[in-house]
């Protein structure tokens, strides 16, 4: 199997390195490729010294499976291109979700519905997969009516510059600005940019994405908040149920689910927090309590680092998910 890999240099492509190194991801061959400011610069990977390419060779190497963390206008452009010579394109960008014809997987939830003629396959958005790996198996279960969100989200789902715009405000150094103000000490009410209807792109995203994964009876709304931090995004959630429940079954419910672990003994002040999920593949959820001023309903925290199961673990375990029915060897 022949991967290549576009946006290397990235964030999450940093990651997907990490994790193909981790989880023994086969390959015979590996193609690193990015923008053209990065093209020829070298990549250490596995005791083996990498050239980062262009996107133009790298498509007349023929992969077998391409992974794309570069952003949606470098998708909309080049995915096709890739898919049209039957490579299968992993994308990790906005591009492909909402389209009609295009798959949006988390493989532990809707991965057994892929087939050899997918050949774009959409990530979800990172807010979007750890809320659905807490709430998938508790609506199969007691069927959700609605989903009440606000998430507070790490500064590395924008990227290194807002790393860095943080970094540098917490020495009191003056440096280039990701946000329109400060983030050091501050929480920013606004993720993605704002649509005419007053909510943000990322907060739609939640609704829209839910709705195509997992039902789109739902009714949800959702507030996305950018905070100081670093490990991963953390989520507060109040789901109303149509089924009448035991918070002892969602709790057993839960601890029987892969990829969700559950953290929740507040005496002993256990609960998820970012600061302790970061670099983990697992989704957390805690502070799992009724909601008594509304029947059926309940409060869960649910926290992932983003840059992980947000993106680069469930694009792997796409790979692995499609090498498991034979698509690729």
């Amino acid at each position: 199997m022949k991967i290549a890999l576009i946006g290397a240099t990235g964030m999450v492509g940093r990651v997907i390195l990490d994790l193909i190194k981790e989880r023994n991801l086969f390959f015979e061959d590996i193609f690193l490729a990015a923008s053209e400011t990065s093209i020829g610069k070298q990549i250490h990977f596995l005791n083996k010294n990498y050239s980062v390419i262009s996107l133009e060779k790298t498509l007349h190497l023929d992969p077998d499976i391409a992974i794309f963390s570069a952003g949606r206008q470098v998708s909309l452009k080049w995915a096709p291109k890739f898919a049209e010579k039957g490579i299968i394109v992993i994308d990790n960008s906005s591009a492909w979700r909402m389209d009609s014809s295009t798959k949006l997987i988390i493989p532990e939830i809707n991965g057994s519905i892929l087939t050899l003629q997918d050949k774009i396959i959409a990530n979800p958005n990172c807010s979007t997969i750890q809320m659905l790996m807490v709430l998938a198996p508790i609506h199969k279960n007691f069927k959700i009516k609605r989903i009440i969100v606000s998430t507070y989200q790490s500064v590395t789902g924008s990227g290194m510059k807002a790393v860095k715009q943080l970094e540098n405000e917490s020495k009191g150094k003056n440096g280039e600005m990701a946000y329109n103000y400060p983030i050091h000490q501050n929480a920013i009410p606004h993720c993605d940019d704002f649509l005419k209807n007053g909510y943000t792109k990322e907060e739609m995203k939640l609704l829209n994405e839910t709705h195509k994964i997992l039902d789109s009876k739902i009714k949800i709304s959702a507030t996305a908040v950018r905070v100081p931090v670093i490990g991963g995004h953390s989520e507060s959630i109040n789901i109303t149920l149509e089924n009448s429940f035991e918070i002892s079954e969602i709790i057993t419910l839960l601890n029987n689910t892969s990829g969700v672990t559950v953290e929740d003994d507040p005496a002993k002040l256990k609960y998820p927090m970012p600061i302790f999920c970061k670099g983990k593949d697992e989704v957390f959820v805690g502070r799992i309590r009724e909601d008594f001023s509304e029947k059926n309903s309940l409060n869960l925290w649910v926290v992932s680092d983003n840059l992980r199961k947000g993106a680069a673990t469930n694009a792997v375990q796409i790979i692995e998910n499609i090498i498991q029915k034979g698509f690729v060897k």
